[in-house]
């Protein structure tokens, strides 16, 4: 059973005018669909939270793009660009949904509830940009702003562009943005004795190639993938 959505209230501090907005953001549509007699896609639209979650991940990212942007002045667009997909990405948003206890207030189906799919990453990251959604639609922008910013008040003031390069995922997602299939890497060699080796590796995408090196083949590629967007001019020199 979820805990009473009104908990959840307090947690966030704002009051719902509309209290069947949080309902709605609280509820799964595997809930919808066991509990709606002849459900239907279009039947539980406004019951459960896919719809609200389309909108939440827009206002998430404005609200983390706007105050980035106030905060940090002297900072490239590149570095911004990388600490706003840090503080979006789905591993963030669900840790910030774990720390507010999200999933224990969200309505989802039994065999959902079986599968564990409170703790689930991507299940709790959609949960929480639907309830920001449902703030927006309830009391607009300023209050959105306002929850997140009391949420975000520790991760906004801690980030920092050395904390947020993930530039796997970004040459990845930069090249989605193109129609352009993700990147491959390929190790090329192995250097040095065993308790100081140095892989290097290089990434391969459409018409272009880079290198990295580093103690570890993970570092290898991340050092790939920045030369790599630092190649499409994606982010500044470090």
């Amino acid at each position: 059973m979820p805990l009473p959505i009104s908990g959840l209230e307090r947690k966030i501090g704002y009051t719902f005018k509309n209290g069947k907005l949080l309902e709605q953001a609280m509820t799964h549509r595997s809930w919808a669909f066991e509990n709606v007699e002849g459900a239907t896609d279009s039947s539980v639209r406004d019951i459960e939270n896919e719809t609200l979650e389309f909108v939440g991940d827009s206002v998430v990212g404005l609200v983390v793009a706007e105050e980035l942007f106030k905060q940090n002045d002297k900072v490239s667009e590149g570095d911004l660009t990388l600490m706003k997909h840090h503080l979006v990405s789905t591993e963030k948003l669900a840790e910030i949904a774990k720390d507010i206890d999200l999933g224990g207030f969200l309505r989802v189906g039994r065999g959902e509830e079986k599968t564990g799919g409170r703790r689930k990453q991507a299940l709790l990251a959609n949960t929480f940009e639907a309830l920001i959604a449902a703030v927006f639609f309830d009391g607009g922008y300023i209050e959105a702003r306002n929850v997140m910013k009391r949420i975000f008040v520790n991760e906004f003031k801690s980030i920092t562009p050395k904390k947020s390069l993930d530039y796997k995922t970004l040459l990845q997602e930069t090249l989605q943005a193109e129609k352009l299939p993700a990147p491959i890497y390929n190790l090329l060699k192995t250097e040095g004795p065993s308790h100081q080796r140095v892989f290097t590796v290089e990434a391969v995408w459409n018409d272009g190639k880079s290198r990295g090196s580093g103690s570890s083949i993970k570092a290898a590629e991340m050092t790939a993938a920045s030369r790599a967007l630092k190649m499409l001019n994606k982010v500044e020199n470090q």
